[in-house]
């Protein structure tokens, strides 16, 4: 079986643009609205209709792969754990799988390992030569409740540790309190600190009471630097979800067409099946456009999609579903 279909849609883009920041506009933070009601009403038509079937649909689900965030981010994490989780990174699928799609050629890889900045190093040494990045989350992850000095000492060593990327939490106070100056004072430090590694801004966005302080905080990160927003921690009762993506993605969509600036998109959190990503996708490309489907402009921030996609696409090789032991995580 071969998908040719497939070629051009796992190809990791070239480098874009990267957003250099602008002044904070009170004027444009406060004219920004949103109606939950008709955010709920749009999100409720993605996942009520056809998706991709058959050979298209194990297309996606390569391309998914390469939009990953292979995450840990435990309690318990090892170094050992690091390590097999970056074995996993570089050969994400089985090799009959592989063999089987005729996709032998094609550069299938997540899109980066995403671990506490504790284990860059790890990381780092572990992905050699395969051009991974290494996203490593700091500032205090996940309260972001410490002293600006040492949320900017982590950053700065992750990144001298070798971290291409960058995953910073805001301060949520800043937000319900409608400080707008300090958030974006605070992320254009964290974003100097970063240098040139990419930083993605968490939001934490189920602790923000209301769209409208998620679109206006997603707009505060765009204007200090961000080149990624990202819905959360993980950690929180509420995490990511398509009525909130599509918030995020709006901000993102009219803070472009204002500045001519892509910026990137990462929903993390509960996001564990196959049908959860393409539904995911499938926003991406009806308010984005197909050229946000790549690497530098969206990721899944997730810990078990990659299984469950790989349960899938030997169920469309086979016709059965296999056992979660046969594609284990680490």
């Amino acid at each position: 079986m071969s998908l040719k279909v497939v070629d051009s849609t796992v190809s990791h883009a070239p480098a874009h643009k990267r957003n250099p920041g602008y002044p904070l506009d009170l004027d444009w933070v406060e004219r920004v609205r949103m109606n939950r009601s008709a955010l709920e009403r749009r999100a409720g038509s993605i996942g009520a209709r056809r998706t991709v079937k058959k050979d298209y649909q194990l297309a996606w689900l390569l391309k998914a792969i390469t939009l990953i965030d292979l995450t840990t981010l435990n309690a318990d994490d090892t170094a050992g754990r690091v390590e097999r989780l970056c074995a996993k990174a570089r050969n994400p699928l089985r090799s009959d799988i592989v063999e089987k799609l005729g996709v032998q050629d094609l550069r299938i890889l997540p899109g980066a390992v995403c671990i506490y900045h504790t284990f860059v190093k790890t990381a780092v040494d572990a992905l050699e030569g395969t051009g991974i990045p290494v996203a490593a989350v700091s500032t205090a992850f996940p309260h972001g409740l410490a002293p600006v000095e040492t949320k900017i000492a982590e950053i700065e060593a992750s990144v001298k540790d070798g971290a291409k990327e960058i995953d910073i939490v805001i301060e949520r106070g800043m937000v319900l309190r409608g400080d707008w100056q300090a958030l974006y004072d605070q992320v254009r430090a964290f974003r100097k600190a970063c240098g040139d590694a990419h930083i993605k801004t968490i939001l934490g966005t189920g602790e923000l009471a209301t769209q409208t302080n998620i679109a206006k905080a997603s707009l505060v990160c765009m204007l200090a630097g961000a080149d990624f927003i990202k819905t959360s921690t993980g950690k929180e009762k509420v995490n990511a979800n398509l009525v909130t993506s599509l918030t995020m993605i709006r901000m993102i969509r009219w803070f472009g067409e204002e500045t001519g600036i892509e910026i990137g998109y990462k929903p993390a959190g509960g996001i564990a099946t196959a049908g959860d990503a393409l539904k995911y996708m499938a926003l991406m490309k009806e308010e984005l456009g197909t050229r946000y489907l790549t690497p530098h402009l969206f990721r899944f921030g997730a810990s078990s999609l990659l299984t469950d996609i790989e349960r899938q696409l030997e169920h469309g090789l086979t016709g059965h579903y296999s056992a979660d032991y046969r594609q284990p995580m680490v």
